[in-house]
Parts: C-alpha cells; structure tokens; sequence
C-alpha cells in the first residue's frame, strides 16, 4: 500500500550515505534527473546527458576570442611553455579547439579516439560529426599548471558569413557546449581590434546564460599610451553592453599577457595589479570546483523542469484526428505567449526558460503528439530535489573546502608571481635587514658589480626593493623577474651578494636574448661561494 514511500526513503538514503559533493551530485543526476530528461526528450532540444567524466574532471578554463588576440600566447604564459600542437603568428593560427591537459608525456591524441575515452569528458562532442572531430585535439603534457586545471584554446575568430559557413560544423553550437562545462570563460581583446564580428557576437550570445563564468581581458594593452588605453577601454565596455543585455558591469582585466618585455611600461603597476586579481581568480577554480558543478546541476534541473512543462503543454493543446498541422504552426507562432502562460501558472522565473526564437526553429522538425504528457510525480521529485537533495550537499561543499584549503593552481606564471619582492602589494623594506671565484657568469661579472654597487649595497647585499626597482627597468613581466628572483636568491635570505646580483642579472639577459628560463638552477650557475651550501642542503 505504501510502495512509494519506500522508494523515496531508499533515494533519501543514497544522498545520506555520500561523502563527497561529486558523488552526492553523480547519484542525485543518475536517479531523479536523467530519468526526466529523458522521458520529455530533453536531449532532443537542448545538451546531451551528463557521464561520470563531466562531474569527475578538473576545472576547465575556455579561451575565445577573435584572431591573433594572443589566445594561444595566453596560455602559453600560464604554462611557461609550449604546448604540443600550439603555433603562434599574426594570420588565423589556431584551426582547431586544443584540450590542453595534462599527461605523463608531452603527445597529442586526436579528436575521433578523444571522444571513445570514458575517463573524458569530450565524449558528447561526438554529436558534431567528423567536421569537428577532425579539427579537435588533445595536447597533453607534465606541467604543474595542469595538474589542476585544463585549458581549452580554440580557433580565432574571423568577420564575414564566408568563414561561418567554411567550418563545416556549428562553431557556436560547439562552444555553447564546452561553456556549460567549463568553470571559467576567458574572452580575449586586443587594444588594436575592438570589432566585434557577427561570428564573434553570436559566440558570445550563446554564452549568454553563463555570464557569472566570463572574464574578459583586454590583452596587448603595453602597446598603446595611458590615454588611449582609456579610450579603447571605454570603447570596450561600449562594445560589449551592446551584445552582453546584464546590468552589472562585466569585470574586464587589463595587461599583456606574454613574456617579453612592455613595450610602453607607463602602465606597468596596474598591469601587475590586475594580472594578480586575474591570477587569484583563476588560482581559486579547484577550491570552487564542487561548488560551480552544484550550481550548473540546479541550472540544468531548472531548465529540465522548463521543458517538461512546454512539452507536456503543446501535447495538451494537440487535436487528436483533424488539423494537426495547422493547430502546430499556431502554437509555434505563438511560443511567446506559452511561454509566459507556463510562467504565471507554475511561478516560474523567466529567466529559466530557453530562447524562443530557437525553441520555435527546433519545434518545427517535431511531431507534438508524440510529445509526453505531464507526469506530476516526477515533477513533485524533481521539486523535492531542487528544494531539499541540493540543499543537503550545501554542508559537503563546505566541509570539503576546508579539508583542502590549500587546493590552488601551482607552477607556471602563478608561482613567477608570488617570488621574493614580486609578490604585489608588499610593503617596501620588508626584504631590507650578509661572501666571491669562477663560474660561467665570470666573464662579464665586472659588468654587473658596477650596476650592484651604484645600488648602494649595506654589508654587501641589496635588498629587495632595490633589486626590484633595478631589475623592473628590463620591462619583463612581474611573473619571469619573480622567478628569475627565485632562481637567484640562493640561499633564501630575502636579499641579493654580488654573486647573486650577477646570477639574476645573467638570467635576466638570457630571457631578454629569447631563451627560456630553468625550472630549477643547474650546478653551472650555482655561484661558487654557495655551491657547498647548495650541496649541504641536496
């Protein structure tokens, strides 16, 4: 007699049985989510089913933007290196949507073996068909950044039909999709090309319910004087109120994200400043990893419920023999109208319902009587989900968040950084408070001790203020001097000997002559007068 409730008490169990807000979300999707989805065809209309791979991977980062706006170089500074696969120039570059991941081995797994892997969550993709699938690749590679988050770099994109046409596949369709997964959405300007083409403005458009995701940089901004800066900043803002319809001002970071040095280094303090907010932002996506896939599931649940009622509507106003068709098109006609119909009648917000005009191009290759019926008990299910399953995952969420306190993105620029007197907003004199024989930089060591003692050095170092101001002058970004600091600061005193001044000055004419920097300071460049203590420590 009572069956029911003993079905409601074994999926109460389930959620009082997990430990872990991903399993908690993988259970709750599995036995009260899909089962609707797919009974009002949920997948037909919108994005397909979730897999355990969508809740089990890292935090994503998606880079869009038009091309040779320095998306590839972006990600590039983040890792301090190259990915494979990645090539970088003035004309469209990028042709294909690169997953960067990370893997035991630098290789790249290409698009139609990526969507048979279960353990990623690319499988869905498979829907786009071979057009996509050939212009879709996996770089994988051992970087620390990666060990925490992935970054997605995809094609530029161009003005004019011809190249929307071109693709083959539904560029905006591809990255709806990738935008409801990911946790962070960077879009890329540069201070040269504000245009935002009809491509460009569809992209962001099906971006639109996903705005709380989006960062925007205006990326190449040492190129152009203070008061052009702030022209093409306003221009920027002007731009995108026009396509983003949101009354709060969309948060837009200003710098030049790469490795070589500012071109004009007027603005250089607030390029630090907003590349350390940019940096925290993304530094904090794992600690807020459970938490965003909570909120995209009660997202996905409301949208589900939305279309549960449009179905179960239009199936109700059907006629059962004569004038079905016509009865059709009178009903997508007037989506609009049902559309706020259902919304009186349920209390439902407007903003959970999906957009018309794209409703009514799907609506029309369907036959509404096949449409299901309103099933009030799955939609009481659905409800009790929304309103007490999620709510018991809340105290997880922050239980797990202080286990891990310390889950950050590490390596890369985010740790260049966060070196010595780098570290932005320090207090000068913090670094303020105490030995010389040969050893690659000899050479030119003279060169450099004139430089160190016109600096002024107590008890033979310098500080870190004084380092910084001299070292500042190469316009290299905070990120490369911090670890050229870290690399020179060799026995971790906070200040900088001779030796040690020569060392970062070395490094720093190194980066400056397009090599690259070691993670780690070979035997070679140890100055001799530290080597016992380096030896001492290993």
């Amino acid at each position: 007699m009572f069956s029911w409730m003993k079905k409601n008490e074994k999926k109460e169990e389930v959620i009082e049985k997990v430990h872990t807000v991903t399993q908690g979300l993988k259970d709750l999707y599995k036995s009260k989510l899909l089962p609707l989805e797919e009974f009002y065809r949920f997948h037909d209309f919108h994005t397909p089913s979730l897999e355990d791979a969508d809740f089990d991977n890292k935090p994503m980062i998606l880079v869009v933007g038009q091309y040779s706006t320095g998306k590839t170089t972006f990600i590039q500074y983040l890792l301090e290196e190259d990915f494979p696969g990645s090539r970088v120039g003035p004309e469209p570059t990028t042709d294909s949507f690169i997953a960067v991941m990370h893997g035991d081995q630098d290789g790249v797994v290409p698009g139609n073996a990526l969507v048979v892997d279960p353990k990623k969550p690319f499988r869905k993709l498979n829907a786009f068909g071979n057009a996509f699938l050939n212009r879709f690749n996996c770089a994988q590679l051992p970087n620390p950044v990666l060990e925490s988050i992935s970054i997605i770099d995809t094609p530029g994109i161009l003005s004019g039909e011809k190249q929307r046409i071109s693709r083959g596949y539904d560029f905006a369709a591809v990255l709806e999709w990738f935008a409801e997964r990911v946790d962070r959405i960077i879009l890329l300007f540069d201070a040269h090309k504000l245009d935002i083409s009809d491509e460009f403005s569809e992209v962001i458009k099906a971006m639109k319910n996903h705005e709380d995701k989006i960062r925007v940089v205006l990326n190449k901004a040492d190129q152009i004087h203070t008061q052009q800066l702030m022209r093409v900043y306003g221009a920027l803002m002007w731009s995108l109120g026009k396509i983003i319809n949101t009354p709060e001002v969309i948060r837009v970071y200003i710098g030049s994200f790469w490795s070589e040095p500012l071109l004009i280094s007027e603005n250089r303090k607030l390029f630090e400043l907003e590349e350390q907010d940019l940096f925290q932002d993304l530094q904090n996506l794992p600690r807020n990893a459970a938490l965003r896939k909570l909120n995209d599931l009660v997202k996905r649940a409301r949208l589900v419920r939305v279309h549960a009622y449009i179905m179960s509507y239009l199936k109700k106003e059907m006629p059962s023999v004569f004038r079905k068709e016509t009865k059709k098109k009178q009903l997508i006609a007037r989506l609009g109208e049902i559309f706020r119909n259902i919304q009186l009648e349920h209390h439902i917000s407007p903003g959970d319902f999906p957009e018309c005009e794209k409703m009514q191009e799907q609506l029309r290759v369907h036959d509404f009587t096949k449409f299901p019926a309103l099933k009030p008990k799955m939609m009481e299910e659905l409800d009790h989900m929304l309103t007490f399953d999620v709510a018991k995952l809340m105290p997880l969420v922050r239980q797990e968040e202080k286990e891990m306190p310390e889950q950050m993105v590490h390596g890369g620029a985010f740790d260049g950084s966060s070196n010595g007197p780098f570290i932005e907003g320090v207090i000068d004199g913090i670094f303020e408070a105490g030995e010389d024989d040969e050893w690659v930089v000899t050479k030119d060591k003279p060169k450099y001790d004139e430089i160190f003692y016109n600096l002024s050095p107590t008890d033979g170092k310098i500080n870190g203020v004084k380092a910084k101001n001299w070292m500042i002058t190469t316009k290299l970004p905070n990120s490369v001097l911090g670890k050229i600091w870290k690399l020179s600061d060799v026995d971790k005193d906070g200040m900088l000997d001779d030796e040690e001044f020569a060392l970062a000055s070395h490094l720093i004419e190194v980066k400056l002559d397009g090599h690259g920097l070691p993670s780690e300071l070979p035997g070679y460049l140890v100055p001799p007068s530290k080597r016992r203590q380096v030896g001492s420590a290993d």
